[in-house]
This record gives C-alpha cells, sequence and structure tokens, in this order.
C-alpha cells in the first residue's frame, strides 16, 4: 500500500468532532507570534500553545502560569507537607483549618458533582487512595484489599465560615481528580489578563483551548485509545471548550501478581476496572477533569446514562466496546 493510499485509509477511520454553534472567526493578529512552552508541575507535564501580541515577553507567560500552578499546589496538594489541604488531613480533631478562595471553589465544584453523580466521584477518598498506593503515603508490601478506611460526607468538613473546613478526625481529601482541571481554567485566565486571546494549555492530558492557531483551524487533540481497547481513533477540534480523560492503563499499582488502578470506587472504596477510559469535553476543565472521573466509576451504560440527562458529550471506552452519549455523536455529525 503507497503512503497516499495508507493515509485515505487512515483518515477513512478518524472520527473528528467539532464545537457546535457557529464557527469562530476571530483570528489572532497578523504580527502575534507563536509561543510554546513546557514545563512539568503537579506531578505531571504541562504544555502551552499560544498565539501571544508581538510585545508580550515570553518571562512574563511563563511567570503567569508559574504563579497559577504555585497557588493550586500550596493550596491543594497532598504532596506539600505545608499545603493547607496536607495541615487538613493531619489535623486533630475539631481543628478549623483556613483555606483559600480558590480551594474553597474547587471544593464547591467537587462536593456538586459529588452530589449529582451520587457519590461516583468523591473528594473525600484520600485514605482510600493512601491504602491503595496512590497517596503521599508508601504502602509497602501490605496488601490494601483487607484495610476499610472511615468514610465522611460533606457536611462533615464544613464549617459556618467560607474560608474554613473543621476537621471531625481521620477525614482525608483528595482534590487530584479535580485540581489540575482547575490550575488549567486558572492558567488560560491569567494568560487572557495578558491579552492572549488564542491558546490550548495542557496539564497531564486535561486541555482548555480558546481561539483558533495560526492556521484558522481549532487546536486539534488526538484522543489516546487504551491499550487493546475497541477505541478507533478521534481528533477534537476544541475553540472555547475543555477536554479531560480519565484512564486505568497508565496510573498503575502491582503487588503479588495482581494490578489495579487509580480509580475508586467510593462505595468500597476499592479499584474499578469495567470501563478503560472516560473523556468529557464542557466548558470548564475544573468540571471536565471531576466528571471524567465520575463516569469511569460509574461504568459504561450508567455513565453514559448520567452524560445524557446532564447533555454531555462524553465517550467511555471498555475492552469490547465504545459508548457514547448523544451530545459526543452530535459533534461528530
Amino acid at each position: 500500500m503507497n503512503s497516499e493510499a495508507a493515509r485515505n485509509e487512515a483518515d477513512a477511520t478518524l472520527d473528528l468532532l467539532l464545537p457546535p454553534g457557529e464557527p469562530v472567526c476571530t483570528l489572532a493578529p497578523a504580527d502575534a507570534r507563536t509561543v510554546t512552552l513546557s514545563g512539568s508541575t503537579m506531578g505531571t507535564g504541562w504544555s502551552l500553545h499560544a498565539l501571544a501580541p508581538e510585545a508580550l515577553e515570553v518571562g512574563r507567560i511563563e511567570a503567569a502560569l508559574g504563579r497559577c500552578f504555585e497557588s493550586v499546589i500550596a493550596q491543594m496538594s497532598q504532596w506539600r507537607e505545608d499545603s493547607q489541604i496536607s495541615r487538613f488531613n493531619a489535623g486533630a480533631a475539631g481543628s478549623r483549618h483556613a483555606i483559600g478562595p480558590q480551594f474553597r471553589q474547587v471544593l464547591d465544584c467537587a462536593f456538586a458533582i459529588q452530589r449529582a453523580s451520587r457519590g461516583a466521584f468523591d473528594p473525600l477518598l484520600g485514605a482510600q487512595s493512601n491504602a491503595w498506593g496512590f497517596g503521599p503515603q508508601a504502602i509497602g508490601d501490605a496488601d490494601p484489599s483487607g484495610e476499610r478506611a472511615p468514610h465522611f460526607d460533606a457536611s462533615s468538613i464544613q464549617g459556618e465560615a467560607r474560608d474554613t473546613i473543621v476537621q471531625p478526625g481521620g477525614a482525608t481529601l483528595d482534590l487530584s481528580g479535580i485540581a489540575k482541571g482547575f490550575a488549567v481554567d486558572m492558567g488560560v485566565a491569567a494568560l487572557m489578563r495578558l491579552g492572549i486571546e488564542h491558546m490550548l494549555l495542557d496539564i497531564g492530558g486535561e486541555s482548555k483551548a480558546i481561539g483558533l492557531r495560526a492556521d484558522a483551524l481549532p487546536w486539534w487533540i488526538d484522543l489516546a485509545a487504551p491499550p487493546g481497547s475497541a477505541a478507533g481513533r478521534t481528533r477534537i477540534g476544541l475553540t472555547g471548550w475543555a477536554l479531560a480523560t480519565s484512564g486505568h492503563w497508565e496510573r498503575r499499582r502491582a503487588l503479588g501478581g495482581r494490578s489495579w488502578s487509580h480509580t475508586l470506587d467510593p462505595v468500597g472504596g476499592t479499584p474499578t476496572n469495567d470501563a478503560l477510559s472516560a473523556s468529557v469535553l464542557h466548558p470548564g476543565c475544573m468540571q471536565a477533569d471531576a466528571l471524567a472521573t465520575a463516569l469511569i466509576v460509574l461504568g459504561m451504560d450508567e455513565g453514559i446514562a448520567f452524560a445524557d440527562r446532564h447533555s454531555l458529550p462524553a465517550r467511555i471506552v471498555g475492552p469490547q466496546r465504545v459508548a457514547e452519549s448523544a451530545a459526543w455523536r452530535a459533534w461528530k455529525q
């Protein structure tokens, strides 16, 4: 098969998802320059592709993103001992802990999605996550399957003041399923204040795009297909939307011949293994991040039913089939 035929065959199996509504027509100024940056944060990599005003120095862009990332880490990282979340998790019963406005915003969103998903997304699974080897504490050679950590709900930690939370004793917050998405939103907002109106920002696979590329096309993202799955090639043109994917094939732990994923079912506090990945499109990356986790916990059928009830463009990949929500299918048309 020649190269042209190979490309044609590949294109025939490629799903293209384009944003709904009227096309974006505003182009970057002719003198805008292409800026490509990358680095590491929150235990993963980040990247930026942007069309920036000519007078905007790259150092200012890097500094703005650095401040956003540091703010999220200082408030919500379990891997920093002096962060606000770490102080809460280590606090004595009855102690009150100050939290920043971004922490409160993320916590409010987390509990809203917890309520909407009937607990499929749960920010208070930190102790269970630690027990299965996905928190800051090493599990060593202990078998985590027999450990049952106490479970808490939102009312357990909410005080009367918006800027504090209360440690009931043993509650462990884990915002790793939503904080990276929030950092993307925060970073995009910061760069917009600097005058950047065309960009794609990604942190560890959670992405948000605004505006258009230099060639007047959307920002293209190819979805990764879980190994051994039935998922085909999918390319999404992002503009004004965020994309998040939660998957089981990358972040795993193994012990005694067993292997398990980082996504936990709040009902039993044990790893889920039904769906292989879930992808969600949403205007907010924070919401997309948490919703992708909720869908992979809900599983193929219940997850798509949830997405349809809330008009979410979503795809869930299993070992034998791929399920798409009505809104996802509409994007493909």
